[in-house]
């Protein structure tokens, strides 16, 4: 169930709202805690395919969407793809949209298990929550993704690597795997941290999983 933060100001309609100063303040404090991590050494090249990097800085946007909702979160993934975007494009310029289009693809995926969580009374136990929430959040990103990549690839450079259909049938289960499970440890660690900041500052979590 949605809750709002004790910040939170009511309006005259009974909603409530973030008040502008705070927000910006979070979007520019996870932006730079996700920048900070992507130019960190914690990262290391897929075994499987070396062309395929994990890194950890897609945790604070899940963080940010499980403490203070979807529009923190998507504004913080946003300003992390303009920056991905001007300083670190990768091996095409294309790619932090691949990238953004990624994250996107599993916060919607956690968008919806927290929407249908509600309507069926068996997913309202706490194990069952989060399983099914971990699910469909890295379902929606190989699904989404798997069809973008299956698209892109065979363009030429900047839309894609110009690979012939044949290497892209073998590259997609690689591409797959990748994505789900940096969808899983993202997932597990943006829960573990969103509960942990929401206790140590007493800060109510927008979506509880």
């Amino acid at each position: 169930m949605a809750r709002v933060s004790d910040t939170a100001h009511s309006s005259n309609n009974g909603l409530t709202f973030m008040p502008r100063s705070r927000e910006i303040t979070l979007i520019a404090v996870f932006t730079a805690l996700a920048i900070i991590l992507h130019m960190s050494p914690l990262k290391f090249p897929a075994p499987y395919a070396p062309y395929l990097i994990y890194e950890i800085w897609e945790i604070p946007i899940v963080t940010a969407l499980l403490l203070y909702g979807i529009r923190i979160s998507a504004s913080i993934a946003i300003f992390n793809f303009l920056s991905l975007l001007v300083f670190f494009p990768g091996s095409i310029p294309t790619g932090p949209i691949y990238n953004l289009i990624a994250i996107f693809s599993m916060l919607l995926g956690i968008l919806l298990a927290i929407r249908v969580k509600g309507l069926i009374p068996q997913l309202r136990n706490v194990i069952l929550t989060f399983g099914f929430t971990l699910a469909l959040g890295i379902i929606a990103r190989v699904l989404i993704m798997t069809l973008i990549n299956f698209v892109f690839l065979a363009f030429p450079p900047p839309l894609g690597f110009n690979m012939p259909r044949d290497y892209i049938f073998i590259a997609l289960p690689l591409i797959g795997f990748f994505n789900g499970s940096v969808a899983l440890y993202t997932i597990i660690l943006g829960r573990f941290l969103s509960t942990a900041v929401s206790k140590a500052t007493r800060t109510p979590l927008k979506y509880m999983l």
